[in-house]
C-alpha cells in the first residue's frame, strides 16, 4: 500500500496517469480533485477475503472501490455478525454464510453475481453502534411467537437458520435468483433459533472448531528436490482423500463433508483453493510483492482443513434435521 500510494502521489504531482496503477472510478474521482493520500496504518484491519479465508486490508474509502455499505457496518474495533449471502444473478444456489468483519464482494462466489450482507449491528455516522433489527421486525416475530422467546438476536439467529434451509432453498429457488430473500415465520421458533445459534457459532468461530479426525499419510520415500515445494492440493472426493504435494496426502474425510457448499464450491475446495500458489497477473506486484509459498503455510492449512471439515460435518447434520422436521399443515410464511 505504501508503494501504491507513492505511485499514486507521484502521478498526482506530475498531473499525469500512468499505466503503473488501475484506476476505478474511486481514485479518478480523487486524482481528478488533485485529492493528496497518505498512508494510515489505522486503515489496516483484518477482512474476510473468501470463505474460510481471512487476510489483511487495507481499508480506505478512496482505495477501495464498490464498499457500498460496508464502511456503516464495520468497526475496525470491533466484530459485527453479518449474515452474508448469495443468490440474486446468479446460477448457483442460494448460499449463506456469517462472518464479523469487513468482507469482499466474491466471498462466496466465483462468478457472477456478489456477494450481500445483513449485520447485526450498523454504526451511525457518529460513530455509535445502533440495533440493525428495526421495530417493524421485532413487532412481525412478537405478533407470531410468544413475547418473551423473541428478541433481536433470537430474530437473528432465526434468519440465519431458514436462509439454511434445505426445503426453503428448493421451494424458492426461483425468487431467490430474482429478489432478496423473504423469510417465512415457522411454528417451532425456538427449534430455529437453536439451529441458527449452532450455525453461527460454527461458521463465526470455525478457527475454533475441534479438528476432524482425519489421517496424515506421508510417502515412504523422500520426494526428489524441490518436489516437496511444489503444492497439489488436490482433493480426491470419493477416497475421502486430499493431496497435498508430493509428501503428504489426507485420509479420513467423511464423504458427506464435500455436501456442504458455499456456492459453486464445497468448503474444503475454497481452502485448497485459497492455498494454491498463483501466478500474479500484475508484473509490479508479481516482482516485488510475491512473497508466498505454500511450503510456509503447509502446517496451518492442514490444521484448517481438519477444522472445515468439522465445519461441513457439523453444518450437514444440522440441514439434515431441518430437511427431516415434520412442519405440519401450519407452517406458515
Amino acid at each position: 500500500m505504501k508503494a501504491f500510494i507513492a505511485t499514486y502521489e507521484r502521478d498526482r504531482r506530475a498531473k499525469k496517469q500512468s499505466q503503473d496503477l488501475k484506476w476505478d472510478t474511486e481514485l479518478d474521482k480523487a486524482f481528478k480533485k488533485s485529492k493528496e493520500i497518505t498512508f494510515d496504518p489505522r486503515h489496516l484491519r483484518h477482512g474476510h477475503y473468501r470463505a474460510f479465508s481471512r487476510q489483511w486490508i487495507y481499508f480506505d474509502p478512496v482505495l477501495n472501490g464498490r464498499t457500498f455499505r460496508l464502511p456503516s457496518l464495520f468497526s475496525p474495533s470491533e466484530d459485527n455478525p453479518t449474515i452474508a449471502f448469495r443468490a440474486m444473478a446468479s446460477e448457483d444456489p442460494m448460499t449463506a454464510s456469517a462472518v464479523v468483519q469487513v468482507f469482499d464482494q466474491g466471498l462466496v462466489k466465483t462468478g457472477n453475481g456478489r456477494t450481500f450482507g445483513v449485520s447485526r449491528y450498523r454504526y451511525i455516522p457518529s460513530g455509535e453502534r445502533v440495533d440493525n433489527i428495526t421495530p417493524w421486525a421485532l413487532k412481525q416475530f412478537r405478533a407470531r411467537y410468544p413475547d418473551d422467546a423473541v428478541t433481536h438476536d433470537t430474530i437473528f439467529a432465526y434468519c440465519y437458520a431458514v436462509l439454511h434451509d434445505p426445503i426453503y432453498r428448493e421451494h424458492h429457488t426461483d425468487d431467490l435468483r430474482r429478489e432478496f430473500p423473504r423469510v417465512p415465520l415457522y411454528l417451532d421458533f425456538a427449534q430455529w433459533v437453536a439451529w441458527g445459534e449452532a450455525l453461527l457459532k460454527l461458521h463465526i468461530g470455525y478457527e475454533k472448531v475441534k479438528p476432524w479426525p482425519i489421517a496424515r499419510v506421508e510417502a515412504e520415500k523422500e520426494p526428489k528436490p524441490g518436489a516437496m515445494a511444489r503444492p497439489i492440493l488436490r482433493p480426491v472426493a470419493e477416497a475421502g482423500e486430499v493431496i497435498v504435494d508430493a509428501q503428504t496426502k489426507l485420509t479420513g474425510i467423511p464423504q458427506g463433508a464435500w455436501d456442504y457448499r458455499l456456492g459453486n464450491r464445497s468448503a474444503i475446495d475454497w481452502v485448497l483453493d485459497q492455498h494454491k500458489e498463483k501466478t500474479i497477473k500484475d508484473p509490479t506486484v508479481r516482482e516485488k510483492f510475491n512473497t508466498y509459498r505454500f511450503a510456509d503455510y503447509k502446517e496451518s492449512m492442514i490444521t484448517l482443513l481438519a477444522k472445515v471439515v468439522r465445519v461441513s460435518v457439523e453444518t450437514n447434520s444440522i440441514t439434515d434435521a431441518m430437511r427431516a422436521l415434520d412442519r405440519g399443515a401450519g407452517e406458515g410464511a
